[in-house]
């Protein structure tokens, strides 16, 4: 315990510094630090944010190829997908995303030379503008989308354009509400967007402004009889017709970027599915040496390549 012939050092020598609170200059760059953090990785993937982009409710930006990743069931060879999709959903979603209507596609303004080539940073990522300003649109600077089209601007932008609730490049109505900062920093901003996520729950809404799933109404009068009267005759056939009927993940959707994506996400879990069947398939695992020595049987100590062929001991000569 000594240092030098057995004297032992007190806690005064060894602290030098007392534990001081962070200064606000620090804190200032921790904040500037995670902000560009968020600006430039989904926190999804942890990959770097490409198009197509997509916010939630709480202004966050996403790659829509992680977001279609998480929405899909899980996989059931994988016992471990479940439990790393609530801890997700917890730590990042915070229950946010639950379905596509709860995100909005993000159209950020690609910024260009005189020569029409896009200009990037010098590790490769895309700059984006105000396309009304032309000012760089990232971290540092207050920035906002429109619902439902999903135009980005500058906030000042926004603020200039007066009364006039439409936006500025394709003429789409919204409401002073729908106007969404991109990853918020301040209380009120944050304050906002939550009393707005409550309110369109309120109304059946999602962030989209889209009806809610199961939010759907019974029609009234005649309608509702004869619906009742179609289920109670098609009951005995509506379980074949699910099965014959069952769309796949990517049917029904509208938007082609969308669909790819999904069909995408789908391609690379079922190549994932067959490459771990092929290593869990016993008849093409008897082709070569196992590993433990204990499941080699005795007369098969090689592989296939220098295994050669076996006479039977009471082949008739």
């Amino acid at each position: 315990m000594g240092n030098d012939g057995g004297s032992i050092p007190t806690r005064r020598e060894l602290v030098k510094e007392a534990a001081r609170n962070p200064t606000t200059t620090e804190i200032k760059q921790s904040q500037q630090e995670q902000e560009a953090h968020h600006w430039s990785t989904c926190p999804l993937s942890n990959k770097p944010l490409s198009r197509p982009i997509v916010s939630d409710c709480n202004g966050k930006l996403y790659n829509k190829d992680a977001v279609l990743e998480y929405l899909l069931p899980a996989d059931d060879d994988d016992p471990n997908a479940a439990v790393r999709k609530v801890e997700q959903n917890e730590k990042v979603l915070r229950g946010s995303i639950k379905s596509l209507r709860d995100v909005v596609e993000v159209k950020f303004e690609e910024d260009k030379d005189d020569a029409g080539k896009e200009r990037k940073t010098d590790d490769g990522r895309e700059i984006w503008v105000c396309p009304i300003t032309r000012v760089p649109v990232g971290p540092g600077s207050k920035a906002v989308y429109l619902v439902p089209c999903g135009h980005a601007f500058r906030g000042s932008a926004i603020k200039e354009a007066g009364g006039d609730c439409v936006c500025l490049q394709c003429n789409t109505a919204y409401e002073t509400r729908d106007v969404i900062p991109i990853i918020p920093t301040s209380e009120e901003d944050i304050t906002k967007l939550d009393e707005r996520h409550k309110s369109l729950q309120a109304n059946g809404l999602t962030h989209s402004l889209k009806k809610a799933p199961g939010g759907k109404k019974r029609k009234k009068g005649t309608d509702a009889a004869n619906g009742s009267e179609e289920k109670a005759s098609d009951s005995s056939g509506s379980k074949e017709k699910k099965k014959k009927s069952e769309p796949k993940a990517s049917d029904g959707i509208k938007n082609s970027a969308t669909a790819s994506l999904t069909a995408k996400v789908l391609a690379e879990q079922e190549e994932k599915n067959k490459r771990r069947k092929l290593t869990n398939n016993d008849n093409l695992n008897s082709l070569f040496i196992s590993k433990d020595p204990a499941k080699v049987p005795a007369n098969k100590s090689n592989d296939f390549m220098s295994r050669g062929f076996d006479i039977p001991a009471n082949a008739k000569r």
